[in-house]
């Protein structure tokens, strides 16, 4: 079975902990995805996402342009280790609700994982459990 690393994108892009969040909209809108992973040199610091940016801030009448990321960054972030197995994956996602897990290796964030990444490698029935299991939240 494939392991995270196997299914991973790499490398991870990040944010730095003092990005605004007109960077960090502009850096999800370059490299087409969701979320992105905080780093403050090889730390994880948290994750933040488009949703993030709209709900936490603009919403809120935060100033995008002066607002840092790790404002409304989620901080409590689920990782998983690279040498993970897809099944792994999978049930940390569904335990999580999360759709995205960085990958780290020595606890330094190596990639990103999806979910329609882990879904390419499992049969349809643990896929479909998968999905449903994040979608409830």
């Amino acid at each position: 079975m494939k392991t995270a690393r196997d299914l991973m994108t790499t490398p991870a892009e990040c944010l730095a902990p003092d990005e605004t969040l007109v960077t960090a909209a502009r850096m999800l809108s370059k490299y087409d995805v969701g979320s992105m992973p905080v780093v403050d040199g090889d730390t994880l610091v948290g994750v933040v996402t488009d949703r993030d940016i709209v709900i936490n801030a603009v919403a809120k009448g935060l100033d995008p342009q002066e607002t840092p990321v790790t404002q409304i960054a989620t901080s409590n972030v689920v990782t998983v280790e690279a040498s993970a197995n897809a099944t792994e994956v999978a049930a940390l996602m569904a335990e999580h609700q999360v759709r995205r897990l960085p990958v780290v290796d020595g606890g330094k964030v190596v990639g990103m994982v999806a979910q329609a990444d882990v879904a390419r490698d499992l049969d349809e029935g643990t896929t479909g459990e998968v999905v449903e299991e994040i979608s409830q939240s």
